[in-house]
């Protein structure tokens, strides 16, 4: 995380920006990896498939709102930053990102 600190004034892209949801993040990864890993404590006691599913569920949409955090995070500052520089890379690879996560 520190690289964020000391590359803020030259863009090289690979995130020399400021997430300000990073911590929001990390704790949603952590909760979401507790449930994914009692799910899996689940599944080796052999419990009853319909609540692994609803357990799983769980987690999966855990983790598809936690990358709509991660994405607005980016869009907020590093995609403003992009546009600014007129950064087409920058806009292509977010795009590119989107359509594998809505997949």
């Amino acid at each position: 995380m520190d690289e964020q600190i000391h590359e803020h004034g030259h863009h090289h892209h690979h995130h020399a920006h400021s997430h300000t949801q990073t911590k929001a993040v990390l704790n949603r990864l952590s909760r979401a990896q507790g449930h994914l890993e009692s799910v899996r404590k689940m599944v080796e006691r052999g419990e009853d498939c319909a609540e692994v599913l609803m357990q799983l569920s769980a987690v999966i949409s855990a983790l598809n709102s936690t990358g709509r955090v991660i994405l607005k995070d980016h869009i907020e500052h590093c995609i403003v930053d992009a546009v600014e520089e007129n950064d087409t890379q920058a806009i292509g690879q977010l795009n590119a990102a989107i359509d594998r996560f809505m997949r």
